[in-house]
């Protein structure tokens, strides 16, 4: 095998052709380019970096714009007169390497690098076996246990060493090969001034994709999507089996309906995951959600309220539908923010646990609303709003596409635009990763955590809001109870850390379709409740578990 791996010499003797003829052509167009596509991408920066020069009057900017310009006219004139001839080359030096770069240099370097990762793998095993050979031969001399114990210890030590140099080798033989590959793209960066075709960008994105690939690190990262994918694939044969065919787990109707529940739990999760960037939780969501729902329903109850609030019947029969449906939302927005911000505070002021803060305004929040509504159900609100608000498109006879999925997606899009695109969601991540170095800089971490936490208040106000109109009221302090377990397992499942500063939107919105799915499926199936609970609680538990073991490993 030895003889077919490529020395250095032997691989630049291959490229070299390559290089000059490229190179040759590349030489061309830099020329061409000199007085035309050079100097436009110089006199437009000089153009930018005008508009912010303070050292000028207006008057000499004035004059200097005017001369610049004239400038950048000649050199596009340029630029154009050029572009063909420039295209024609690029062309020919494109073709040039499509019909030799692989046949002629890059399949001769994968094949060579396939040998010496052959070579690599040889020299190790022999290494291993001169290794124990001596260790063997030197334990047989000893007889001391201690000396014995010794020679243990050193003899695993160069066993790892031989791992290590083994694992060092294969990497010089990786870095070799991409190397190799790249070195065509960097000619068409030089030929094309970085623009790539979309199939060009896509192969070097899969190119980069396999060579940083760490099969230890995509499983850690997705391993437990892959269990639950498979279990939930499994379900999709076992439910026709157990309930018979004509109950089908995956279809449109299903899928809909599956999207359609996750929807206002997915403002739930999207509130509390910016408390668990903080390293931080909320135990009061589920109850939220019941004062929401009570607040909603009495606001847009179907006529007179049945039940009271601190023994006060409320009618809001005089106000317009519209009128009623917006007061609603911002009576359960109000609600919210108030509740999250006491515990905001607290955890900000006073570097209370927000676990603790947030258990005190869960209790705070139930004993309220149960005490002042005696704990009734207040009944169902106006008919016609939800068709309102979240109306099901479609024609009769077909299946409907519930539209409060939209309402969903709007809100995913909201937070990841201010998690990612704004100051205040940078502050978050560096809070979140280090409070103490935040401060330092500069960040107020009072100012983001209760920002957090009133962010997290709307989000909740929101989906209580919603998941009253989907449930067309039927308000009650105890609804939603254990909500605030399901929009938290969905988080830390979807890959918001508990350590804090670590956490994406699209993991939380993975997080709540998973919990929705397996929830309909097993309840489809006829699964207990219970035993629902227990599979939540080991999926959790392996969700937490891959998350220690990342924060260990990056220890």
């Amino acid at each position: 095998m030895a003889e077919n791996i490529l020395t250095a010499e032997q691989e630049s003797k291959l490229r070299q052709p390559i290089d000059d003829y490229v190179g040759a052509i590349q030489e061309q167009i830099n020329a061409l380019r000199k007085d035309g596509t050079d100097q436009v991408i110089d006199i437009q920066s000089a153009l930018d970096n005008l508009k912010r020069d303070k050292i000028y009057t207006a008057q000499e900017k004035e004059t200097r714009r005017a001369q610049l310009q004239k400038e950048l006219e000649q050199a596009k004139q340029v630029e154009a007169k050029n572009k063909e001839q420039i295209s024609k080359l690029i062309a020919d030096a494109e073709g040039y390497l499509k019909a030799h770069f692989d046949k002629d240099y890059f399949q001769a370097v994968a094949a060579s690098c396939v040998q010496e990762k052959a070579r690599a793998q040889a020299k190790y095993q022999a290494a291993v076996e001169q290794l124990n050979k001596t260790h063997q031969e030197t334990v047989a001399k000893l007889t001391d246990p201690q000396e014995i114990k010794d020679e243990k210890y050193v003899h695993k030590n160069r066993l790892f060493d031989a791992k290590m140099q083994l694992a060092k080798d294969l990497q010089d033989v990786k870095d070799h090969r991409h190397a190799a590959f790249q070195h065509q793209y960097h000619l068409i960066d030089l030929l094309r001034m970085s623009r790539f075709t979309f199939a060009e960008s896509a192969a070097q994105r899969w190119e980069n994709y396999k060579y940083t690939f760490n099969a230890r690190s995509f499983l850690l990262r997705n391993g437990l999507y892959l269990a639950i994918a498979v279990v939930f694939i499994a379900l999709c044969f076992i439910t026709p089996a157990v309930k018979g065919p004509n109950v089908q787990l995956l279809t449109v109707n299903n899928i809909l309906n599956i999207l359609q529940q996750a929807s206002p739990r997915m403002f739930l999760a999207l509130g509390v995951a910016g408390l668990i960037l903080l390293a931080g939780t909320d135990l009061s969501i589920g109850r939220m959600v019941g004062m929401g729902m009570t607040a909603g329903t009495i606001v847009m109850h179907k006529g007179i309220n049945t039940g009271g609030v601190f023994g006060h019947i409320f009618d809001f029969t005089g106000m317009p539908v519209v009128a009623r449906v917006f007061l609603a939302l911002l009576v359960c927005i109000v609600l919210c923010t108030i509740f999250t911000t006491i515990a905001g505070f607290f955890t900000a002021q006073f570097k209370m646990h927000p676990f603790i803060s947030t258990m005190s305004t869960m209790l705070m929040i139930f004993g309220l609303a149960t005490y002042s509504t005696k704990g009734v159900s207040f009944g169902g609100i106006e008919s016609n709003i939800p068709d309102m608000i979240i109306p099901k498109l479609g024609a009769e006879g077909s299946t409907k596409f519930p539209t409060i999925i939209l309402w969903a997606v709007a809100a995913v899009i909201i937070v990841w635009f201010i998690w990612n695109k704004t100051t205040f969601g940078k502050n978050l991540y560096a809070v979140g990763g280090n409070p103490e170095a935040a401060s330092v800089s500069g960040i107020s971490v009072f100012k983001v955590t209760m920002g957090a936490f009133v962010l997290a208040g709307i989000l909740y106000g929101f989906g209580s809001w919603l998941e009253c109109i989907r449930m067309s009221g039927s308000g009650s302090a105890s609804y939603g109870q254990g909500w605030e377990m399901d929009a938290i397992a969905a988080c830390v499942v979807g890959g918001v850390s508990f350590t804090g500063g670590i956490g994406k939107i699209s993991g939380v919105v993975t997080g709540v379709f998973i919990f929705t799915a397996l929830t309909y499926a097993l309840t489809t199936l006829g699964i207990d409740a219970n035993l629902q609970f227990i599979i939540s609680g080991i999926i959790i538990l392996v969700a937490v578990m891959l998350d220690c073991l990342k924060y260990v490993q990056k220890k």
